[in-house]
């Protein structure tokens, strides 16, 4: 059992580690800054533990992270439980997200998807949606890309692993740090 626990500290010490040569991570928070100067808005959705990881960063954008301040413009896709099953009874549950985005998505705004597979239906389908309608699109996932690269995803930031455990704490790293740097860049640094 503690070598186990050992292994998982090593996995993640690792993924840690390899996230320092990920530019796109910065590019991704760009997109992000330049949407929102323009008085857009950023989409986010994921299926399971990257539902509440995408509640999680709109909480974190429309609340706070570090600072009391003004709240920065992301809704979570994942929240109305009432659009979502409309939807899914209705259509069928791929389109969970991508009806969403035809509903709300205005050009220029994000749409940021997550999803550890990298093959999640309703994320593929809600990513290419947001192409069509001009949205900028993002994906943090493991280490599958290929079906994000065939929906012209304009930013992947993937997680060279398949444990969907590393891969989810991986994201909230990066989510946790994308909330700081856009806090930091409208509001000032917490240490001022």
């Amino acid at each position: 059992m503690i070598n186990k626990f050992y292994r998982n500290i090593s996995l993640r010490n690792s993924l840690l580690e390899s996230l320092k040569s990920q530019e796109n991570i910065f590019e991704a928070i760009e997109l992000m800054t330049n949407s929102i100067k323009k008085g857009n808005k950023i989409l986010i959705f994921g299926n399971g533990g990257s539902a509440t990881q995408s509640a999680h960063f709109a909480a974190e954008m429309v609340n706070k992270f570090y600072l009391k301040r003004k709240g920065l413009p992301a809704i979570a896709l994942t929240t109305n439980c009432g659009n979502i099953t409309s939807i899914a009874n209705d259509y069928d549950f791929k389109y969970i997200f991508s009806k969403q985005i035809e509903a709300i998505g205005e050009t220029d705004d994000v749409a940021m998807g997550i999803t550890t597979s990298g093959q999640s239906k309703n994320i593929l389908e809600a990513l290419k949606t947001s192409k069509t309608n001009h949205l900028k699109t993002i994906c943090l996932c493991g280490k599958n890309v290929e079906p994000l690269e065939k929906v012209n995803t304009d930013i992947i930031i993937p997680i060279n692993s398949d444990d969907t455990p590393a891969v989810q704490e991986m994201h909230l790293f990066i989510l946790h740090t994308m909330a700081e740097i856009l806090e930091t860049r409208f509001f000032g640094d917490k240490n001022k």
